[in-house]
């Protein structure tokens, strides 16, 4: 079989080789590889991370905005006075818009648990104040605090949890902020939506 001369085979690389980088930057700006499902799963998730730390500052914030309030039995709102209850189930449609139960105990069974030690803003803590578990409830607001409505003749105030009359009739915490449908940042549609980087090209010749 014919060959060219060794000439004309090296021209004919040369030249191969100008066309290719001549193309490499156009092929490079249109062809970048997508990001990957996991890094982009992996960036929404700390978005969302972040948006679940204001939500729960933020309630820890307004619960503040409530210190004075009368205690009232059965109370709802700030206007008539509130209970246990009724304070952190006000703050919550406030705040997030979610409606939480009524009660403490019905609260206690809401979001998930949450050892003290691991306590964060946000966060409900439980006592047993009138001789049944669960029976009263607070919102954690850090560095040991967490913000109720204490009793009738009492108002909204901070307390110290680490006391001994609550380290005593302590039941418990719940984490409802980033749990919680509703309080919890839409990140499912996010990740599914997220660009799949194309697997890699197979070579036949190798089959």
């Amino acid at each position: 079989m014919h060959r060219p001369p060794i000439a004309t085979r090296r021209l004919a690389v040369a030249l191969c080789a100008v066309g290719l980088l001549a193309c490499a930057p156009a092929v490079g700006a249109q062809d970048a590889p997508a990001p990957s499902l996991a890094a982009s799963a992996t960036a929404t998730v700390k978005g969302a991370a972040a948006s679940a730390w204001q939500t729960a500052q933020s309630v820890s914030s307004f619960a503040l905005g409530l210190i004075g309030v009368n205690y009232k039995f059965g109370g709802n709102t700030p206007e008539s006075g509130l209970d246990c209850s009724g304070l952190v189930r006000y703050v919550f449609a406030q705040v997030t818009g979610v409606d939480l139960p009524r009660t403490a105990r019905e609260m206690s069974h809401v979001g998930d648990k949450v050892s003290v030690d691991q306590l964060k803003p946000g966060d409900l803590v439980f006592f047993n104040t009138r001789r049944f578990a669960f029976s009263h409830v607070g919102i954690y607001l850090g560095d040991n605090q967490f913000i109720h409505a204490p009793r009738t003749g009492r108002d909204v105030e901070i307390t110290m949890i680490d006391k001994s009359y609550w380290q005593k009739r302590f039941n418990g915490a719940r984490r409802l902020v980033g749990v919680v449908p509703g309080i919890m940042p839409n990140i499912i549609g996010e990740a599914v939506a997220a660009p799949i980087e194309p697997p890699a090209a197979v070579d036949d010749a190798r089959y």
